[in-house]
């Protein structure tokens, strides 16, 4: 069966098996054959399916039922053959009534058939809780059983089931050391081929109920093990749902509050998957995880790295949600996020900044609150200390700080006294290349919500690092910084600064490019546009040895070139200059 097998010893087993193997293994053969049957039945579709769902949950129980034997004596042992003999019974009973249904031959009519299977499911159901109880009890575990092998990979797809069977009955009994192997053993097919997922779902939804159960253990690798079993199952979408409906959210929240840091940190990652589905987000906020989630952030010391990173991707995929983001807000969430963002660990600070540009978002209330509670001024503290931060952390603090600030004039003016446009200028001129864009997008996005920053990035310099930015490699930087000046020179005050600066106009018309066709030329045109509006202007840009391509853009009948030369034309400067050059 897809490799060798080797016995596992337990000490002080007995060899005899509950209830004779025999028996045992007709009654389970007799429940396949009846699970199997079902499928086929047409009449009570609905009814069928319910029982087939019982009758699978049985069978699974029953097969670890035959991996074990009796230790705790005669009265556990006459306990299982009882109902042993009992679903004997009831699974003769019960491949009468599907040999009816398939046949739809109703000797006592429909409505009595409706209710000898409503019956029926009540007796299976009744043995699957009596056999539960016999496992609790204890009465029955492991001793000397055969441990299959990992099926070989490609294996035909009943070996792997029969193998999943197999794990299952060992998780399910109460030997505490067998089920956490059993566990370790699931989670380790279901990452190496994920159809053993499918297996361990679709196929036996019992597994996803045990785990689910197995979640609320006292022993502490079950509990992590089994955590790591659903993380590993929520990462595939279409079985997610299966997990939620088996009760999954709030166990898992369970294990957030009293489990041990490495339940907590596997049951945080199983939750962050599971909450990419906003419906889920919804179950996780009902059950408490929200105060769960905030606990855990509020002492990041405490929680770990990978902990604190899976709790804040859980609160994130929460806040995605209007009304969850304000029951955060409500909870302090800001207050424990500002708290990460002065932490002393880096990953920490970078969770605390995405939180809060989450929070921010679109709503005006959670960025007042965030304001109100320094948030701003946090920001842009740590701007400052940008010698000693990664890129990813300049990046981030940078786009928290547009997602806060940029939105209203009143807080774009806060942030210019904060001192925000010193930092940014700083970052534009020497930050790394990827800190740089960071930089540019900002102020470039800043050019266009707030005359007054235009003002004051003018005051500060910022032109001549967007015409430096003019001759970068990249197409995107080059953009950004040529519609960011032209925005700049729009506002009359700029424009006398950029007539003052030596290389500014010239720069401008050298990179003008008759041949592409670009969203650089067309802000490029547009910045010379305004500049041609004073006569400094004109007259700097008809002095510049790079008129010329002015002039061949305006010959391709370009209307913004065609209307500067023409505001040139106009004027005796250009007369006077046309005149020099003719000689």
């Amino acid at each position: 069966m897809g490799g060798g097998e080797e016995e596992e010893e337990v000490p002080n087993a007995e060899p005899p098996s509950p209830g004779g193997d025999s028996e045992l293994r007709r009654v389970v053969v007799r429940l396949d054959s009846l699970i199997s049957f079902s499928r086929s039945i047409k009449a009570f579709a609905g009814k069928w399916q319910s029982i087939r769902s019982l009758l699978q949950n049985l069978s699974s129980g029953l097969t670890a039922a035959e991996a074990a034997v009796v230790f705790s004596g005669a009265s556990e042992n006459s306990a299982f053959s009882e109902l042993l003999a009992a679903v004997a019974s009831t699974v003769d009973e019960a491949h009468g009534l599907a040999g009816s249904c398939d046949g739809e031959t109703f000797p006592g009519g429909k409505l009595l058939m409706r209710s000898d299977l409503d019956l029926l499911a009540s007796r299976f159901d009744l043995h699957r809780r009596t056999l539960d109880g016999i496992f609790a009890s204890g009465a029955l575990t492991h001793a000397t059983a055969i441990v299959l092998s990992k099926p070989a990979a490609g294996a035909p797809r009943d070996e792997m089931k029969f193998y999943v069977k197999d794990l299952y009955s060992r998780m399910k009994l109460a030997d505490p050391e067998m089920a956490a192997r059993a566990l370790a053993a699931l989670n380790e097919i279901l990452i190496e081929d994920d159809k053993y997922a499918r297996i361990a779902t679709v196929e036996m939804p019992e597994v996803v109920g045990l785990l689910v159960g197995l979640l609320e253990s006292e022993k502490e690798e079950i509990q992590q093990e089994a955590a790591e079993a659903v993380a590993v199952i929520a990462g595939f979408h279409c079985y997610r749902p299966l997990l939620v409906l088996a009760g999954v959210v709030p166990a898992l929240i369970k294990v957030l509050e009293m489990g041990s840091s490495l339940g907590k940190e596997r049951a945080a990652k199983a939750l962050k998957k599971l909450t990419e589905n906003s419906d889920n987000a919804w179950s996780v906020s009902a059950h408490g995880g929200v105060m769960a989630l905030l606990k855990i952030c509020a002492d990041p010391g405490i929680s770990g790295g990978e902990l604190l990173s899976s709790a804040c991707g859980v609160l994130r995929n929460l806040a995605a949600v209007w009304e969850i983001k304000r029951f955060m807000v409500e909870q302090g969430a800001v207050a424990v996020f500002l708290k990460l963002l002065g932490s002393k660990d880096e990953v920490s600070q970078i969770h605390g900044m995405e939180f809060l540009q989450v929070i921010a978002g679109d709503d005006p209330a959670a960025k007042a609150r965030v304001m109100s509670e320094g948030g701003m001024e946090s920001l842009v503290q740590f701007l400052g200390s940008s010698s000693s931060s990664s890129p990813k952390a300049m990046e981030t603090v940078l786009r928290a700080i547009e997602a806060l600030c940029f939105s209203s004039a009143g807080s774009v003016s806060a942030l210019i006294r904060a001192g925000f446009l010193d930092r940014l200028l700083v970052l534009l001129g020497h930050g790394e290349t990827s800190v740089q864009e960071s930089a540019l997008k900002a102020a470039a996005r800043l050019c266009a919500v707030s005359e007054e920053a235009i003002r004051n990035m003018g005051e500060r310099g910022f032109m001549a690092e967007l015409v430096r930015l003019l001759e970068a490699k990249s197409l995107e930087v080059r953009e950004m910084a040529a519609e960011a000046l032209a925005r700049m020179v729009a506002v009359q005050r700029n424009q006398k600064r950029f007539v003052q600066e030596e290389d500014g106009v010239g720069t401008v018309l050298l990179l003008l490019e008759p041949e592409e066709k670009t969203a650089t030329r067309k802000f490029l045109l547009s910045a010379l546009v305004a500049i041609s509006g004073s006569s400094s202007g004109r007259r700097k840009i008809a002095q510049s040895v790079h008129i010329k391509r002015l002039e061949k853009l305006a010959d391709m009948e370009i209307a913004d070139a065609k209307r500067i030369i023409k505001r040139l034309s106009s004027g005796r400067l250009w007369n006077l200059l046309t005149g020099i050059w003719s000689t």
